[in-house]
């Protein structure tokens, strides 16, 4: 066991600088927690762990109380789903806290939530957001960002890096904001590699071969670790990063930066269980053809220039929005019609239209769809919603290049 140095100062027990941990208590024992909890343990480290769930992997010590782990350790990491989850088991501890205590939260949270915490607990407050999924933690490769004062930091320091690699950050949201930025880049990856699979799929290419090639290029890395995962083979090991778990994180990033994400979108739209692997999220089929079908008889409208494929496709109340000749126009259903005379615009062969893509959300749905008509190229974004017949294009509105 790590020895702990102690020395007395006014009357009271502090910790002398530099001494590490001698009992860790985990708050948080799944995919993530646990397997920080085992490899400090396997380090010599004395670990109490603690789940709301009551679930373990029996590796590591536990305590159905909190407070009875707590009140054991003199540093408390907290590897929970999110902020909420963070303030209410501090909330239940906080008599239970060591004066001397470290907590260091490896948590993935807000900005402005690890603010908080930080300004709450003061020095002895660490945020260490954790680059890294269940393999890294268990073989100690992780990258962690961590912010601190600094006589903390180099206390836990041999703790961190018995999990990984330490990297400053400036200051506690700095550290959260990096974390989710590194998550967006992950979940732009995965949302590419669903792309480029769809489209495989579209040509009729084996997915193995895809991979294969896939792996040569810039999402080799993602293609490597999860080729089991997207190749579905019942052999796939339970989830490292969940579907769940990242689309939480885009949100919060949206809310944070107050800039809408595709990633957040296509993540939260994905009909497979947020308790899948983020692979998974990859290997989701195209949409139904059902939402499709509207699209197309718009398409047919246009090509044809014969408004009742308009009213196939659109929804009697619908809208169509734009500017017209430097004026905005909002055209009921009927008006839109009326523009169109039942034959092919003269240039049709060479118009092209193009449905560049299509993200449902239950019973609601947005489209975005490109047309090449002559000289002017329109981007034209859908709202289709689910009604009683069948998907209907509730409203359009369009920009003209």
């Amino acid at each position: 066991m790590r020895n702990l140095r102690l020395s007395q100062r006014s009357g009271c027990t502090t910790v002398a600088h530099m001494t590490t941990p001698h009992t860790i208590a985990v708050l948080g024992l799944g995919r993530m927690g646990g397997a920080i909890a085992t490899r400090l343990a396997a380090q010599d480290w004395d670990v109490v762990g603690w789940t709301r769930s009551g679930r373990t992997s029996g590796t590591v010590r536990t305590t159905r109380d909190p407070n009875e782990a707590v009140a054991q350790a003199d540093l408390v990491l907290l590897a929970l789903f999110d902020g909420p989850a963070c303030r209410q088991i501090l909330d239940d501890v906080r008599d239970s806290l060591r004066t001397d205590a470290i907590v260091l939260n490896t948590s993935t949270v807000a900005p402005a939530e690890a603010s908080r915490l930080a300004r709450r607990l003061g020095p002895s407050y660490i945020h260490a957001p954790l680059l890294g999924s269940v393999p890294a933690a268990a073989a100690g490769t992780l990258q962690i960002l961590a912010a601190a004062d600094q006589d903390a930091l180099d206390r836990v320091r041999p703790v961190l890096e018995a999990l990984g690699t330490v990297r400053r950050a400036d200051d506690a949201p700095t550290a959260a904001a990096l974390k989710l930025i590194a998550n967006s880049g992950l979940a732009g990856a995965v949302l590419a590699l669903r792309d480029s699979l769809r489209q495989a799929d579209a040509l009729g290419l084996p997915r193995a071969q895809t991979l294969d090639v896939l792996e040569l290029g810039r999402l080799g890395g993602l293609v490597a670790v999860k080729r089991h995962f997207l190749l579905g083979e019942p052999s796939a090991a339970a989830a490292e990063f969940t579907i769940g778990a990242l689309a939480k994180d885009m949100a919060l990033l949206a809310a944070a930066s107050d800039t809408p994400l595709r990633s957040a979108a296509g993540l939260a739209g994905t009909p497979a269980s947020p308790e899948a692997d983020i692979a998974v999220a990859a290997t989701v089929p195209a949409v139904e053809e059902a939402v499709l079908t509207p699209l197309r008889a718009y398409i047919r409208g246009h090509a044809t220039g014969d408004p009742a494929h308009f009213r196939d496709a659109f929804l009697p109340t619908a809208h169509i929005e734009g500017v017209r000749d430097g004026a905005f126009v909002s055209w009921r259903l009927d008006e839109y019609c009326a523009l169109f005379q039942g034959r092919p615009a003269p240039d049709e062969p060479t118009r092209t239209r193009r449905i560049d893509a299509v993200d449902v959300h239950g019973t609601v749905a947005t489209a975005t769809m490109t047309l090449s008509h002559g000289a002017d190229t329109f981007t034209d974004i859908f709202l289709l919603v689910r009604a009683d017949e069948g998907w209907r294009i509730a409203n359009k509105a369009y920009h003209r290049h």
